[in-house]
């Protein structure tokens, strides 16, 4: 069972770990400027089942299994630039207009979202050193059981990242609608392509 000092030192060094802006937060933040709130919690959604992956891994003693399957990681490291890429593609060449006439999200936009911030957290380097290196040091891994995981850690994680995660989502949208005409929207767009072109290259030049 967890004791209350190992509990503060995961919510503490998660949420750090969380607010240093990396690639997920980067696409994160991108996303919900571009395309609204409701993308941007469904991004978030993918990229707290992403890290809940990982700290499963840690818990259960799966790291040297994740570590055997380090050829699959790369694969989805390269084939989340590739999907950074696209998306960035997508949004200098969106047509921009006002936010009033905008369409609402479909639900198969939300699903890519999701998947989208899904296949980011599973490549990124950065999640995948805090929860398979980090987090041991943090945390005894040995006095963890299936239900402190269950029970304390998932909704901890979940709890922190919701937090963390909807801030920037929060003030992403704020600007989104301070900046509603056609032209404020261009901006907008070609703002955020070159924000997934710099979290691709983000993760490109990392190791892992």
């Amino acid at each position: 069972m967890l004791d209350l000092s190992q509990i503060l030192a995961y919510s503490t060094a998660l949420g750090i770990a969380a607010a240093i802006p990396g690639p997920g937060i980067t696409a994160l933040v991108a996303r919900s400027i571009s395309t609204g709130g409701k993308s941007g919690f469904a991004m978030l959604g993918g990229l707290i089942c992403g890290d809940l992956v990982y700290l499963s891994f840690a818990v259960f003693g799966l790291a040297l299994i994740a570590q055997s399957f380090a050829a699959l990681f790369i694969l989805i490291k390269w084939g989340s630039i590739a999907y950074l890429c696209y998306l960035a593609w997508q949004f200098w060449h969106a047509e921009h207009q006002s936010l009033e006439t905008r369409e609402t999200t479909r639900h198969t936009d939300l699903l890519a979202s999701c998947l989208s911030g899904l296949t980011l957290t599973l490549g990124n380097p950065k999640t995948i050193a805090f929860y398979l290196a980090l987090l041991p040091v943090v945390i005894d891994l040995k006095t963890v059981t299936v239900q402190s995981w269950a029970f304390m850690l998932v909704p901890l994680t979940v709890v922190i990242l919701l937090l963390v995660g909807g801030a920037f989502i929060l003030a992403a949208t704020t600007v989104r609608r301070s900046l509603s005409g056609v032209r404020a929207q261009q901006l907008i767009h070609r703002g955020a392509a070159g924000a997934m072109l710099a979290a691709a290259g983000t993760m490109a030049v990392r190791n892992g």
